[in-house]
This record gives C-alpha cells, structure tokens and sequence, in this order.
C-alpha cells in the first residue's frame, strides 16, 4: 500500500472510532501510515467529519461553558480566513470562533448578532434546555439554533459523554431535534454508542426517531412557558426510550446471551488463558505418566 491508500484506510478506522477512544485509534494508525506529516493532513477531513457528526464540545474562549460543534454551529467564513469550513459559532455567548480539529481547541474568537426576529424564544429554550440538562446529564451539553431564513425553526442538539477506562466501556448520548411552531413539529432522533471492551470487543449502536405534533398551548408568543413545555416533550420521549434500552439490556443479560454460551464451561470454572499452555503441557505429563512410571 503507498501512503494515500494507508491514509485512506486509517481515516475509516478513526471514523469508526468508539466515543473517548479517538486519541487510542489515532495513536494506532500512525504505526499504519509512518508518515506523521502526511498523515495529519489527509486525515482532517476524517477528523471534521468525525467531530461534526459526533457533537463533539469545545470550551468557548472568554467564556466558562462548552458548546456543541456541528453541521448547524458551522459559521459564515470571515473574509481572507484560510481555514474555510472551520469557524462554528455559540449561540449563547453570541461569539464565533476557529476550531482546530486535531487538537479540540478553539481560538480567534469573534462577536456575532444573532438574527433579532427568533432570538427571543430560542434564548427562552436555551434557558430551558440548560434546566433539563442540568436535571438529567451528568456532564451534558445543548446548543439551540435557529435556522438561517426561517424565524420560525430552531435546532436543538445535545450531547453527554462518559468515559469509564477503568471499568473498560465508554458511551455517548447524542440528541438533535427540529422544532418548528410554524408547522406545529417537532421531529428528530436520539442516537446512542456505547463500548465495552473488558475480555473481549461489544459495542451498541442505535438510533431512535421522533416526530410529535406540538399541543396548543406552545406558543412562542409565550416564550418560557412554551420553551418549557418543548422540553417536557423531549424529557418524556428521551426518559421512554433510556427504559426501552434498560428493558432490552436486561432481556440480552437473562436470555439472549445465556442462550448463547454456558456461564462456565464444562469444567465449572473459569478458564485463565494465560495458563493455556500450562494446562495443556500439564495433561500431557499426565498422560504420558504410566509410560514413565513414578519418581522415586
């Protein structure tokens, strides 16, 4: 393989990258590439893609939260910037900057007016999603945007991650949901990832969608009552689906797997893989006992 196809098939490995574990593939790949130059320019658009598409956060300079990057944060790129594609911008500090997608880091930042006519009520789900984080993530994050040329949508995304490397699994929570009050929808999808690797390689990957007609009474003429009542739709929906996931952990744990393989092989115990041999060379001695006859 030359280096273009290595940096190809390196860029798959990353894109599959389980959540938390990017740095350990990355560090793998570079064995596969040997070219660290070549490499960290040929993966990028791996790494852009794998950060948008993961809601991976970044600290927002000047400013003591994260925001989500994404497809929806991407920003209009400033005049003579080189780094096309590369600015996304919070909507809750109103502040644009340049993310770097190798090293998570933002920088350059940049004050931004959002558009007057939906600020209102996305500040109000802002405020409302902040709550339900706060109620129902450990370590989650939301960024609410409004759609560019149509006052009436708004982008809701929100991301938890946790990452146990001691216990061996890690996982992601990724939500985005399209709220429009013109057309009385709301529709989007909850999207879960979870690795376990202790003793061998599981993961779970699974997507959910949703679509719900928005009731009467939300209306953004009454902007926190409204916003609120959005979030006790996605608190409803998300809480429903975390007990269908719980539901169907517990079937696999009592049925599937055991249907699968015993608990314990046929000789009740565990087998210590690092003694294989031994046990092998063992039962030859024994084996082969008779023929040697006993020490005296």
């Amino acid at each position: 393989m030359d280096t273009e196809e290595r940096i190809q098939a390196a860029s798959r490995f990353l894109l599959q990258s389980p959540p938390g574990e990017i740095n350990d593939v990355l560090n793998d790949v570079r064995n596969i590439v040997s070219d660290d130059d070549s490499l960290q320019t040929g993966i990028l658009p791996a790494l852009r893609e794998y950060n948008l598409s993961q809601f991976m956060t970044a600290d927002v300079p000047g400013h003591q939260h994260q925001t989500i990057i994404s497809e929806a944060a991407r920003s209009p790129p400033q005049e003579g910037d080189e780094h096309d594609g590369d600015r996304f911008w919070d909507p809750r500090s109103r502040t644009s900057f340049r993310f770097d997608h190798i090293t998570l880091e933002a920088s350059d930042p940049i004050p931004v007016d959002p558009p007057s006519e939906s600020e209102s009520f996305r500040v109000a789900l802002e405020n409302a999603s902040l709550t339900y984080i706060s109620g129902h993530y450990h370590t989650g994050v939301s960024s609410i945007f409004s759609s560019p040329g149509n006052p009436d949508e708004f982008i809701i995304q929100i991301v938890a991650n946790k990452y146990n490397p001691s216990n061996f699994w890690s996982g992601r929570w990724r939500s985005e949901y399209t709220l429009n009050v013109g057309d009385r929808k709301l529709a989007g999808k909850i999207l879960v990832n979870v690795h376990y690797y202790e003793q061998g390689n599981v993961q779970l990957s699974t997507t959910h969608d949703i679509s719900l007609v928005l009731p009467p009474t939300i209306n953004p003429t009454s902007a926190a009552s409204s916003a609120s009542k959005v979030f006790a739709l996605i608190e409803d929906e998300e809480s429903k689906y975390q007990n269908t996931l719980n539901d169907a952990y517990q079937e696999m744990s009592e049925k599937t797997f055991k249907g699968l393989r015993r608990a314990l092989p046929m000789t009740r115990s565990k087998l210590d893989w690092d003694k294989v041999l031994g046990y092998k060379l063992g039962a030859e001695l024994t084996a082969n006992k008779g023929a040697f006859g006993t020490a005296s």
